[in-house]
């Protein structure tokens, strides 16, 4: 499976960058970003789902976004930021063609396409964000874990989510008997089924209607800002 922002670079474009991409798997759990350190690399999934996870002072952590194929990390290379100011990390196994930073800036001050690609996609993520935001704030746990399975589903093949049920109380910032409980009401609608460390998709499009307003609108911004981009 390619990486959609590397797939939409005119020919030439990518012919000229590719020199400078490496592959590389990343086993779940890889960082690929540390909060306060230097960026190293920039990656471009091409399999797998990773998240940005942020920190409070006192130790609290909850994902703020989410991505795969769809994207590449970390965003805020695109603005010449040099230090991560949140905690980049494997959640899916996953593999990625990384760009050392440096290279990374370099080619963005000389390829307008690949500058262009970046910041549409920059701002498609920061869309998410502010989505995720405001379904924090406002939706209650199980369609906030509707959503998230969602966006899950969206990036990776088949139907089989391969999850750790205190690892979604982590990414969703509640407690694990939460999700205990939101999973049960999940399966015994039939939308989905729940095994130890899977979760299968049964049911898509009662999942995103169950989801209501809390899916849909990034993933639709996501499409627009990429169509016709060349």
């Amino acid at each position: 499976m390619p990486n959609k922002l590397l797939a939409l670079l005119p020919p030439a474009d990518y012919e000229m960058i590719a020199p400078d991409l490496v592959h590389v798997v990343l086993p779940r759990g890889t960082p690929l970003g540390v909060m306060g350190k230097p960026i190293e690399y920039v990656y471009f999934l091409t399999a797998g789902i990773g998240s940005i996870v942020a920190t409070t002072p006192e130790g609290h952590r909850a994902e703020a976004g989410l991505f795969g194929f769809d994207g590449y990390v970390p965003t805020s290379a695109v603005a010449g930021v040099e230090i991560n100011a949140h905690d980049v990390g494997v959640q899916l196994d996953a593999e990625a063609y990384r760009m050392d930073y440096v290279v990374f800036r370099g080619w963005m001050d000389r390829n307008r396409s690949l500058s262009k690609v970046m910041l549409r996609s920059g701002e498609a993520f920061a869309i998410q964000l502010a989505y995720t935001a405001v379904s924090n704030a406002i939706h209650e746990v199980t369609e906030r874990l509707a959503r998230w399975l969602l966006m899950c589903h969206d990036r990776v093949p088949g139907n089989e989510i391969n999850l750790t049920h205190d690892f979604i109380s982590l990414m969703l910032a509640v407690r694990r008997p939460s999700v205990t409980t939101s999973l049960h009401l999940l399966e015994g609608n039939g939308f989905i089924k729940s095994e130890r460390g899977t979760i299968t998709i049964r049911n898509r499009p009662a999942l995103e209607e169950f989801a209501h307003d809390a899916y849909g609108r990034p993933e639709e911004e996501y499409r627009r800002l990429m169509r016709d981009i060349f």
